[in-house]
Formats: C-alpha cells, sequence, structure tokens
C-alpha cells in the first residue's frame, strides 16, 4: 500500500513497482489524486493526523491482504506505525527518530550534540538580540513542525524578526530562525534497514527546488556522504531517510532538516542505480538481497508532467471519481475544495523595510 497518491512522485513510485511485479493500493485524501488511478486498487482516506486515518488504513489492510505500507507524508508517520502491530510493514525508520526529525528545533539540537554540522538554530521565542544581523546570508524563519516549504520565510534582515514573528500566524515558540547557509544544496537518499547497515548514501544536488526538486543531479560528495553515514550511527532511523542540506563557505555540510521517510526524488535514486524503495521492500517482506552503494554520479533528473491512458473500465474500477462530488463516491472523506496531499508552497522571501 502507497499512501499520498496526489504527490508528484507517487505516481511513478506507483507505476514502478507495478513493473517489479508488486500489487500496489494507493491511498490519498483527494480524488483528483492521480496515483488512485493508476494503482491495481485506490482508496480515499482521511488526513493522516486525524483520528479516522489509522482505523481506515486498517481495515483496507484488512481487506486488500497488504503486507507493507510505504507511507509518504508526514502527517501520516507517527500514527502509521501502529499497522506494524498487526503484521504489516511499515517502511519507516524507527518511532523515535521519526518523531525527532518532525519537530525541526529537537533535530538540529540533537544533530548538534552529535558533532553533525547544522545551522545556527533559535527558537523564535529565544531570539538573542547579540544575533542581529550576523548571518551575511540572511535568516530564514519556519515552522518547527511543517512540510513541504510551507510558511517559510527569508528574511535579509533581523530588523525584521518581530515583524515576520508577528503576522507569521504561529506563536513564537512554534516557530524557528536559523541562518541561511547560501552554498550548493543537496538532497540525500540514505538507504538503511533494521540492522541499522548503511547499504546506501545517494546524493543529489538541488538545480531548483520550488517546494519539492524539480531538477537535481547525483555527486558523490564524499562530506556529504560521511555526514549521512553519522546521522545514521549517532540517531539510529534504521530505516529510510532523507537528508537535506546546504554546504557552507568551506564546503562543509550544513544539515537543515531530515525526513524521515522515503525522498521525492526516489525515483532519480533508482535511475542512478539504487532501487531505495523496491530493494527494501523485498527486504521487509522477504529475503530480498541488500542493496550495494554502486551508483551513477552525474545523473540528472528533469521533472516533468507527464500522461498515462487505460481502460475506461479500469479507470472506473476503484468507484472514485476525480470529477466534483454530486454523490457519495469516497464514503464522505471527499470534501470540496480539498487540497492534493501532494499541494507544495514556495518559500516566499521577505525584504527589509
Amino acid at each position: 500500500m502507497v499512501t499520498t497518491a496526489g504527490s508528484a512522485p507517487t505516481p511513478g513510485t506507483i507505476l514502478h513497482l507495478r513493473q517489479n511485479g508488486f500489487r500496489v493500493v494507493a491511498t490519498d485524501v483527494d480524488p483528483t489524486a492521480p496515483g488512485l488511478y493508476l494503482a491495481d486498487r485506490g482508496y480515499l482516506v482521511p488526513p493522516g493526523d486525524s483520528e479516522a486515518f489509522v482505523p481506515r488504513m486498517r481495515s483496507l489492510c484488512a481487506e486488500e491482504g497488504a503486507v507493507a505500507v510505504v507511507p509518504l507524508v508526514d502527517e501520516e508517520l507517527v500514527r502509521v506505525g501502529e499497522l506494524a502491530k498487526d503484521g504489516v510493514e511499515v517502511l519507516l525508520p524507527h518511532l523515535d527518530f521519526v518523531t525527532t526529525c518532525l519537530d525541526k528545533y529537537v533535530l538540529m539540537q540533537q544533530l548538534e550534540d552529535a558533532g553533525i554540522g547544522v545551522p545556527r538554530t533559535w527558537l523564535a521565542s529565544e531570539w538573542p538580540t547579540d544575533a542581529a544581523d550576523t548571518s551575511s546570508g540572511g535568516l530564514i524563519v519556519k515552522p518547527r513542525i511543517g512540510r513541504g516549504s510551507r510558511g517559510v520565510l527569508l528574511i535579509d534582515s533581523a530588523r525584521d524578526m518581530a515583524r515576520v514573528v508577528s503576522e507569521s500566524g504561529y506563536a513564537a515558540d512554534e516557530l524557528i530562525v536559523q541562518e541561511r547557509v547560501t552554498g550548493p544544496e543537496y538532497t540525500v537518499s540514505v538507504v538503511a534497514w533494521r540492522d541499522g547497515e548503511v547499504q546506501a548514501v545517494v546524493p543529489k544536488e538541488v538545480l531548483l527546488k520550488q517546494g519539492v526538486t524539480k531538477y537535481a543531479v547525483t555527486r558523490r560528495n564524499r562530506e556529504v556522504i560521511r555526514t549521512c553515514r553519522a546521522i545514521q550511527s549517532s540517531l539510529r532511523a534504521d530505516g529510510p531517510f532523507n537528508v537535506q542540506l546546504c554546504l557552507d563557505g568551506q564546503g562543509r555540510p550544513r544539515v537543515f532538516e531530515i525526513n524521515p521517510r522515503f525522498s521525492s526524488t526516489a525515483a532519480l535514486t533508482v535511475a542512478a542505480g539504487v532501487d531505495e524503495i523496491a530493494g527494501l521492500l523485498r527486504q521487509a517482506i522477504g529475503d530480498g538481497p541488500k542493496l550495494t552503494d554502486d551508483w551513477r554520479e552525474g545523473v540528472a533528473m528533469v521533472r516533468r508532467w507527464t500522461d498515462e491512458f487505460l481502460p475506461e473500465e479500469q479507470f472506473d474500477s476503484h468507484g472514485i471519481s476525480p470529477a466534483p462530488a454530486t454523490s457519495s463516491h469516497g464514503e464522505g472523506f471527499a470534501l470540496p475544495g480539498a487540497v492534493a496531499a501532494g499541494g507544495q508552497s514556495p518559500i516566499i522571501p521577505v525584504r527589509a523595510r
């Protein structure tokens, strides 16, 4: 079962898994999510942070005979692990790693304590007056819990801090302030499973990011790889995770976020030679071989829209429709104006006044 069928990369993941012999059931909150119609079966579910989510997922797993779940959106990550009690393999890191990563302030503290490079980070409620204008690259203000660049603001002067915080819609202790590291950005697939061994680390330099990465290219950066291995050694994810970092002026990695799940650029990892999702699925549900850290540098990803074509009877077979709801399709979960799970918003720059 693959969740978040409306996210930009998920339809490709669904098709890739089907091509590799897996039967795939897809879920999303929105009936317009394309992946729902490209899977063997598609279902609407409540939001991942609602109390109704786990009972619905548990029922679907039992009905469809699901042996594994691949969760791909942050709101689901804490609760979906409960399905493991029913014997379903959940392809996530351990729960304590997940909860640490979802709170960006706690994550920065733990990484710094482990000697792993991070940007200087403060809670907005603890912003020190003597830190004003000490970051030449500007400052990033963002929710300590959130995803997809939502609510992220760039300010070029600390003089705007009080105004930005007051206008953000968040309490000051719900926001973090980070120095902006302006060197090349990387998004990194770290492939690990329950024995804790790092099977592969695939760094990808981000060439364009708009909520999710649009263009990227694989780079064999030794310091980036060393940093990501150190994260697994110190925090013990023991499951797949995605590291986001920038290089500082001396070329040193500075980790600013970790997604405790597969990366949205997993397709690029596959194209470079490491099939992280299918590979870990085989290990989780059987005796699939471990992956090797043998991949190609210089593979570029161009993310684009594409079309898929299928017989109408197959399109209609799921009992849902992307058309505006005028009937009971979706068992009440499709709400007018619902936002697709993969919706993203850009970073908004705020200039000094």
